[in-house]
């Protein structure tokens, strides 16, 4: 099995790579979601309390708790694919990195999606999914968020690194390639990671 797991400040891309995964028959797994289904679970509402059940969870089951319960739907998506391939939206730490390479060895990939702030920014903007998307302040505080949980020192350890500036089609392309390159193989694609790519959703 091998599983490759995104890493990325919001805007960047992620979202528009699940979507590629998704459309080449990859099976995807946000990690968002198990935050999301305890929000559910506690009886509040994932939009409002997204950030504080994270924080929640860590606390009451360790800095790994999100990665920890991810890596049952890892498995459980392998199963039930027709590939051989997992891709994980949405890495924010390195206990999370730690916690999927313990679990999947070899088998883990790590791929960061890197755009600058600006077209971040303008990406969101045009999203709008809601009024922060639009709020540059908003967006940095959020950025500085990310950055502080550890987000920047795993994009650090990724194994392969796109730079998602240029088109969409060859942001596509680039995120294909990848996922048809499994395991520590994937590896040796991170020196030539095509500049000219872009993105939809983080």
């Amino acid at each position: 099995m091998n599983v490759i797991g995104t890493v990325g400040l919001p805007g960047s891309g992620k979202g528009e790579a699940a979507n590629v995964a998704e459309a080449a028959g990859v099976p995807v797994v946000v990690m968002g979601d198990v935050i999301r289904e305890e929000c559910r679970a506690r009886g509040l509402d994932p939009a409002e309390h997204h950030g504080r059940i994270a924080g929640v969870l860590r606390e009451e089951e360790g800095d790994d708790a999100i990665a920890a319960r991810t890596i049952p739907r890892i498995r459980e998506a392998a199963e039930e694919g027709e590939t051989d391939t997992v891709l994980v939206d949405g890495l924010r730490s390195t206990v999370e990195l730690e916690r999927f390479r313990e679990a999947f060895g070899d088998g883990f990939t790590l791929v960061a999606i890197h755009a600058p702030f600006e077209l971040r920014a303008e990406r969101l903007g045009e999203r709008g999914r809601d009024d922060s998307d639009s709020d540059l302040e908003a967006l940095r505080e959020r950025d500085e968020r990310e950055i502080a949980l550890g987000l920047g020192e795993t994009l650090d350890h990724a194994d392969v690194e796109i730079d998602n500036t240029g088109t969409l089609e060859a942001f596509r392309e680039r995120v294909r390639k990848v996922l048809a390159v499994g395991g520590d193989a994937a590896a040796p694609a991170a020196p030539d990671a095509d500049p000219e790519s872009d993105g939809g959703r983080p």
